[in-house]
């Protein structure tokens, strides 16, 4: 049996940084409505492209959300390493973590390609080397948070490391995952937590307590608490029938509920659910 983090489900917003919310400061501002309406948990997409939106970084926007809030965890979800560079990461984790008084959850994955975040940059885009690199950069991040010597030749980076203060705050990782790949699943069995985030569809009850079953035969050990997200809607303030099962998702194992916010809704819709706090059940 897997442990879950705390006795009951937590709540987030979760958010593209373009669009309607392509100005730092109108993230700002949702942040702390969303801590003011009750919400656990604020995060945020990471791209570099969205064409002809705004769009803002979410590092710079989440330092000053550390400094705006006082209880909201938050956090990148998910921010791809083999785009933003492992010790780039391990950097602004560190420092936001800091800066927050240790809330900063660090969302990983591959990263997404749709809007050319990876080629229009001359980045790599084959899947298996960017996994290659995700396994490896999240290695480097680990040994850097560590403050221990680190002395890394690899197949995708070379770092040398005095010895150096370890971080004050534990920050957890959750690993992304779009499908039950074994890869990806041993890969979250070694952090703090995963975000099975398909493309078409909310995962169901079923997929989720699959998901514990594939997170225990990887090797995630009885009793570790470890968090499982989900991203849908289910907030009344979307004014439309609510299709998901809340509370079975969170019988199977769900320990983050993540309300999704789209670019394409309008902002007021979108401070309107915010405002209206996690949904209850």
């Amino acid at each position: 049996m897997i442990a879950l983090t705390g006795s009951t489900v937590r709540h987030a917003v979760y958010l593209p940084p373009f669009g309607p919310f392509g100005e730092p400061g109108v993230l700002v501002d949702l942040a702390v409505r969303a801590e003011r309406a009750g919400w656990d948990g604020f995060f945020l997409w990471d791209h570099v492209v969205a064409d002809t939106m705004p769009i803002a970084d979410p590092w710079t926007t989440l330092g000053a959300i550390a400094h705006a809030t006082g209880k909201l965890l938050f956090g990148p979800m998910i921010t791809p390493p083999a785009r933003r560079r492992p010790w780039v990461v391990a950097r602004h984790a560190s420092t936001v973590s800091r800066l927050s008084g240790g809330r900063l959850i660090l969302g990983t994955g591959l990263g997404s390609d749709e809007s050319g975040d990876f080629s229009r940059f001359g980045e790599q885009t084959d899947l298996l080397t960017r996994s290659a690199m995700f396994d490896e950069g999240l290695d480097v991040i680990r040994a850097i948070w560590s403050g221990k010597r680190f002395d890394h030749d690899g197949a995708h980076y070379q770092v040398a490391l005095a010895e150096a203060p370890p971080e004050p705050f534990r920050i957890p990782i959750w690993v992304a995952s779009s499908t039950d790949n074994p890869r990806v699943v041993r890969r979250a069995a070694l952090c703090d937590g995963i975000f099975p985030n398909p493309d078409d569809h909310t995962p169901t009850a079923e997929e989720i307590a699959e998901t514990h079953r594939a997170l225990g035969l990887a090797g995630l050990e009885p009793g570790r608490p470890f968090d499982v997200a989900v991203a849908g809607n289910a907030s009344p303030a979307w004014e439309e029938p609510i299709k998901v099962d809340l509370p079975a998702l969170g019988q199977a194992g769900m320990t983050w509920w993540m309300e999704s916010l789209m670019h394409l809704d309008p902002l007021e819709l979108s401070q309107k659910i915010v405002d209206a706090g996690p949904p209850r059940w």
